[in-house]
């Protein structure tokens, strides 16, 4: 068995205890490993084989508290659907500290490790249902070169949880440089304290935006670094068909990061106003709907950065770069998807009209961008493939005339342009009943299903034609499933 060293700093606890409790995560009755992502275990200097040691499940499940590690809770407060919800915080997650790498640092977290003095009630617990859609998910993203958390392993117990129905707990050890959240500021400006306010911007600065320092104004220069990153991430998301479903303050992170993986879904029969959040019931949270969220989450932390950055104009001007931003980096990303390498002002109408086709016919996402790279110029009865995907068969042909004419025009090579869209465009994505299916098997202690998919997802635009049934458009079954907050 393999020996096992870690040493935890504790970077976050060096706040004022404002910030934070102290407190040790509550035990699960014998923790057993579900999954572990190597890929992750890297990053932190583990390896699979380490997980054989029961000493690290302990302390991943947070039945034990390495010698180094100082667990706490974070107090943060937050608008949920758009309403100033109060006081919020690490309900059911305990950080257990950093580990420093020579690629930087990463804070570890249990997610599911019992109730915090921010539960608000809850018993803090995470379900194995939950906690396998975040494992998956968060790797997946990561694949698809999507900044975001990451999982490192789940462990698992027969103690039960109580949510619509009886289901066994779990925790899922998450990853990430910081868990700071746009709601970490909101706490403060909206208790009206500067000076702590104050001590966490300064605190985010100094690790994770130095340049903002050299800056006249360095909470200005914050803001504007973190309205590009959310506008950049935001349009990320949108080219992949990726729906956060809870797009809260809460559940925005400083560093420009995809964070809580809940209610979330991949776009299969495009429709703009999907709503992957079976709770989000006025459709706040829809595909259609993400990019201005986000835009009005900037504009909430810019309110609660307003006292260090001084004018409200000031604050204004880095919110007017949101949407520039996002455009920007989407019009990139499209360019890239369709295989276009030169820029034309008529390219928007394309886009626009491809997506409206799609919308009438309820293409799916994935398949058809992954297909569409398959595309030949002059052989147009090999495109058959990718006309069967419309159930109107001409509105695939119109469009496609436009497409034609446009690759003519910067003279695109079909072997050429496969390649570099089948690098952009994933053949495999986390799709509900694919994540249901290994959910079904680990609730019943099979977890085969789970270590599969996460080796297909951790490679999503390779071929692997062995799996290409992971590839293919839901059976009816799981053509509608509902997915809400409840974890």
């Amino acid at each position: 068995m393999s020996q096992i060293t870690i040493d935890f700093q504790n970077i976050f606890s060096e706040l004022p205890s404002d910030f934070f409790t102290f407190l040790s995560p509550t035990p699960l009755n014998d923790p057993y490993l579900v999954a572990v992502s190597s890929d992750s275990a890297e990053l932190v200097g583990l390896n699979q084989t380490d997980f054989e040691n029961p000493e690290l499940i302990e302390i991943f499940t947070g039945n034990t508290i390495h010698a180094t590690s100082k667990p706490l809770a974070a107090v943060y407060s937050g608008h949920q659907f758009g309403q100033w919800a109060g006081q919020l915080g690490d309900g059911r997650a305990i950080s257990i500290g950093e580990i420093k790498t020579k690629k930087g640092s990463w804070e570890i977290q249990l997610k599911g490790s019992g109730s915090t003095p921010y539960s608000r009630r809850g018993d803090g617990r995470a379900v194995l249902r939950s906690s396998v859609r975040e494992f998956l998910c968060s790797e997946a993203m990561a694949a698809l070169g999507i900044p975001t958390t990451r999982a490192l392993c789940i462990t698992g117990s027969k103690d039960r949880v109580y949510r619509e129905t009886i289901e066994s707990a779990a925790v899922v050890t998450r990853l990430s440089p910081s868990f700071i959240r746009f709601g970490s500021f909101e706490h403060w400006y909206y208790k009206e304290d500067e000076q702590n306010l104050k001590i966490v911007a300064d605190f985010v600065i100094e690790h994770f935006y130095a340049d903002c320092k050299l800056k006249e104004n360095p909470y200005k220069a914050l803001l504007e670094e973190v309205v590009k990153r959310t506008a950049e991430l935001i349009a990320q998301w949108q080219c992949v068909g990726f729906m956060h479903g809870v797009l809260n303050t809460d559940n925005m992170s400083i560093i420009g990061v995809t964070l809580d993986y809940g209610p979330f879904g991949f776009m299969e029969a495009f429709n703009q106003g999907h709503i992957c959040n079976h709770s989000d019931d006025s459709g706040r949270y829809s595909y259609a709907n993400q990019p201005h969220v986000g835009q009005w989450n900037c504009r909430a932390l810019a309110q609660a950065l307003l006292p260090l950055i001084g004018e409200i104009e000031e604050a204004q001007e880095i919110i007017s770069l949101y949407m520039p931003a996002y455009r920007a980096k989407y019009d990139d990303l499209m360019h890239q998807k369709l295989g276009l390498e030169l820029k034309y002002p008529e390219d928007q109408k394309l886009f626009d009209s491809l997506f409206s086709i799609m919308q009438q016919n309820r293409v799916d996402f994935t398949l058809f961008f992954r297909r569409l790279s398959d595309y030949k110029i002059e052989d147009f009865e090999s495109n058959q493939p990718i006309r069967d995907l419309f159930i109107e068969r001409e509105a695939f042909d119109d469009w496609s005339v436009q497409y034609r004419r446009r690759l003519k025009l910067e003279e695109s090579n079909d072997a050429v342009r496969k390649s570099s869209m089948n690098k952009v465009n994933p053949k495999y994505i986390l799709r509900n009943y694919l994540a249901q299916i290994a959910i079904e098997k680990a609730e019943n202690n099979d977890f085969t299903e789970v270590d599969k998919l996460l080796k297909i997802l951790q490679n999503p635009f390779d071929e692997q034609l062995e799996f290409d049934k992971y590839a293919q458009i839901p059976p009816d079954w799981g053509m509608n499933l509902e997915i809400s907050c409840s974890s």
